[in-house]
């Protein structure tokens, strides 16, 4: 009697994990979402475009299918009133069930952007399926099916083309950063910050994007290509800054990782470029008569790529006045973009957090007006950088030219 008792007593214990993937989905069940665009639709509210995979069609081996193997993407539009309403519908021309765990872009037409943002964020935030590490992009000057039909030559899957160039720029460029929605999300909960995000547009021939021979050809007749950045109030686009406003801003995230700075010698424009490589950017808050100054301290430091001049580039004095020259272009280039982000009445730099965290008191007095208080905010900046070496000469050419 007690080893029947015991045995059914282990058989009790051991069903919560005889339960096996009660909910398991079969892959050919499946139709992966890899990107998703929001645009305005004329009858109902939205009209979505969704970016499924082929997975037959994707290879190690191939490109992109412009093989005759087959295209790797296929679109499929839908309409609702709702996103829920329009991703239910779509289940009526596609066989599988639409799945969004490997959705990886989300892209908002401009005109979305500047209304409806509110019900699309609620959206994807609430459903258990969808990541919010996707990455968001707004569209300028096309719309979000635009970007998400465009097939694109070098990149198998068109998703990755957006997702990786961001990375790119980012990492080469400046001029963007990579924001998903989370990234907005939090900006939108936190008290004295705006969120932003990337631009992406379309250049070229619609028609011929969607067409396999399109990846046929060696010179492209379309590309997709980064905008600048997408700068909001609350849920609402205000505007756009695009690149060195753009750069500015990412600089003043901290987020720069290395880029280029063009500077004048001996009355010769642009007769230096030099590549930072690395740099600091640190924001502070003091107060002068209860009224907030922002002080932006920025240590970098980078080498020359370029020197279009006779320049003797083994004097140390010379590398100093490089240096200084240097500094006054990304002081000029910082400020520039804070009244950018000023001009729309947009906090996206984070000033408003500063102070709330350094002076809780004064922000409550000024947090229902902070709009207006950001424009009319004092801002400076103190840029120091060095030269840590000049690339594989120090004498440029024109040198043993005798010029």
């Amino acid at each position: 009697m007690k080893k029947g008792i015991s045995i059914f007593t282990i058989l009790l214990i051991l069903i919560p994990f005889l339960s096996a993937c009660w909910n398991q989905k079969e892959l050919t069940d499946l139709a992966f979402v890899m990107a998703l665009g929001i645009d305005k639709g004329k009858d109902k509210r939205f009209k979505l475009s969704f970016q499924l995979v082929n997975p037959g069609n994707v290879s190690s081996g191939q490109n992109g299918g412009g093989d005759g193997q087959g295209l790797p993407i296929a679109v499929y539009r839908s309409t609702g009133d709702s996103l829920t309403q329009a991703t239910r519908n779509v289940t009526k021309m596609v066989s599988r069930r639409i799945y969004f765990a490997h959705t990886n872009l989300v892209v908002i037409s401009e005109e979305i952007a500047k209304e409806d943002m509110d019900y699309i964020l609620d959206a994807l935030d609430r459903d258990p399926e969808f990541r919010i590490t996707s990455e968001l992009v707004v569209a300028k000057d096309c719309t979000a099916e635009d970007l998400v039909s465009t097939l694109t030559p070098l990149d198998k899957l068109p998703v990755n083309k957006i997702t990786k160039q961001i990375k790119s720029t980012e990492t080469m460029l400046g001029e963007n950063m990579s924001r998903n929605i989370d990234d907005f999300l939090s900006g939108l909960v936190s008290k004295g910050k705006q969120p932003f995000v990337n631009g992406y547009g379309f250049k070229g021939n619609k028609q011929k994007a969607r067409s396999a021979k399109f990846l046929q050809n060696s010179i492209t007749d379309a590309s997709l290509s980064s905008e600048g950045l997408a700068i909001f109030n609350g849920t609402k686009l205000r505007g756009w800054v695009d690149g060195d406003e753009a750069r500015g801003i990412i600089w003043l995230q901290d987020k720069l990782k290395s880029t280029y700075i063009y500077v004048n010698w001996k009355k010769k424009k642009n007769a230096i470029v030099v590549a930072p490589i690395r740099s600091k950017t640190k924001v502070s808050v003091q107060y002068i008569k209860e009224r907030p100054v922002i002080n932006i301290k920025i240590d970098s430091e980078g080498w020359i790529s370029e020197a279009n001049t006779p320049i003797d580039l083994n004097n140390p004095e010379i590398i100093s006045e490089i240096d200084k020259l240097v500094e006054i272009e990304i002081s000029k280039e910082i400020l520039t973009s804070v009244k950018a982000t000023q001009k729309l009445k947009c906090d996206i730099l984070g000033f408003g957090e500063k102070v709330h965290v350094s002076n809780p008191k004064l922000w409550k007095k000024l947090e229902k007006n902070w709009d207006n208080e950001f424009a009319e905010l004092q801002v400076n900046a103190k840029v120091d950088f060095y030269i840590r070496r000049e690339g594989i000469r120090t004498l440029p050419f024109w040198s043993d030219m005798g010029k």
